[in-house]
């Protein structure tokens, strides 16, 4: 190799080396991985089972004839295969596919999974859905995700799709105490669409054949005052926020259910809890992970 050779060639191999230092050791890059790795209590990836891989509280699914009958849940999927792991049909790996709009619920138990503060409490919940809303979603409502100990209006996270002829909408739904949000009792049919405890995307990213990354954080709940703060995420980006609202949620965090797939078509993989409100920059970190929330615990 000619002196000019020998020299173009070191030039090639430092430049790698200094870029491969680079790249492994960006400012901020392992405290952040770190961060996420020590926030998170719950995480399914849905790749070696249906049970959890991680879990601050009881790892396992269950399966029951419905939300008010969990007393009677068994370990697994239900008989009927309406719910299914599907192999390699996730973002990452595996997923969980329901096929049909009547079936039995299954849930994990949010006891410690899913963890409740008295005072001040924040959270994150993240997945990821693979939803054909016009070709397979059934008319009407259904929730992919519900977290409550009661019941979809009564201290209850959820997300859903409204499926109406005329459009279809994806919502996060944040509904406080039912006697909080709704001092009056008044049907849900009679209070104002701006008034419900909802933030709404008219033209949701969902389509056959594509994953979507929905996220939603939730910060300053159970303070007594009206600062609670939602904000619903959709592949990294903002959405909307729900604020100005006293975000009271009194919890039996017992009888709490991290319900999935109610009256829901299509396939969710890569579940995943923190236990506060993850910044939008991590927001996009977690969106960005190319194996998925898992890869924080390799």
């Amino acid at each position: 190799m000619t002196t000019r050779g020998a020299s173009i060639g070191l030039s090639l191999v430092s430049g790698l080396i200094l870029t491969t230092v680079a790249v492994s050791t960006a400012p901020g890059a392992v405290p952040q991985r770190d961060s996420l790795r020590r926030s998170l209590t719950f995480h399914a990836s849905f790749d070696r089972g249906v049970d959890a891989a991680y879990a601050a509280g009881d790892p396992k699914l269950y399966s029951a004839p419905s939300l008010k009958q969990r007393q009677e849940a068994t370990p697994g999927l239900p008989e009927s295969g309406t719910v299914q792991l599907a192999s390699g049909a996730g973002r990452f790996g595996d997923a969980l596919r329901f096929t049909a709009k009547k079936s039995p619920i299954v849930f994990y138990k949010g006891a410690r999974n899913m963890p409740h503060g008295t005072a001040n409490w924040s959270g994150t919940v993240s997945f990821w859905l693979s939803a054909d809303p016009r070709g397979e979603l059934e008319p009407g409502f259904c929730d992919p995700v519900q977290i409550t100990p009661r019941a979809w209006n009564d201290a209850a996270f959820f997300v859903e799709f409204e499926k109406r002829p005329e459009s279809i909408s994806f919502r996060l739904g944040v509904y406080a105490d039912l006697g909080v949000w709704n001092p009056l009792k008044r049907p849900i049919a009679e209070i104002p669409s701006l008034e419900r405890p909802l933030v709404t995307v008219d033209n949701p990213p969902f389509s056959r054949g594509k994953w979507t990354h929905v996220l939603f954080t939730f910060e300053r709940f159970n303070t007594g005052k009206d600062d609670g703060i939602a904000r619903l995420y959709l592949d990294g980006q903002p959405q909307g926020t729900l604020a100005g609202r006293q975000q009271t949620f009194t919890w039996d965090v017992e009888q709490t259910a991290i319900a999935l797939g109610l009256s829901y078509i299509g396939l969710i993989d890569d579940l995943s809890i923190f236990n506060r409100a993850l910044s939008s920059d991590e927001v996009r970190r977690v969106y960005a992970l190319q194996k998925g929330v898992g890869s924080l615990l390799r």
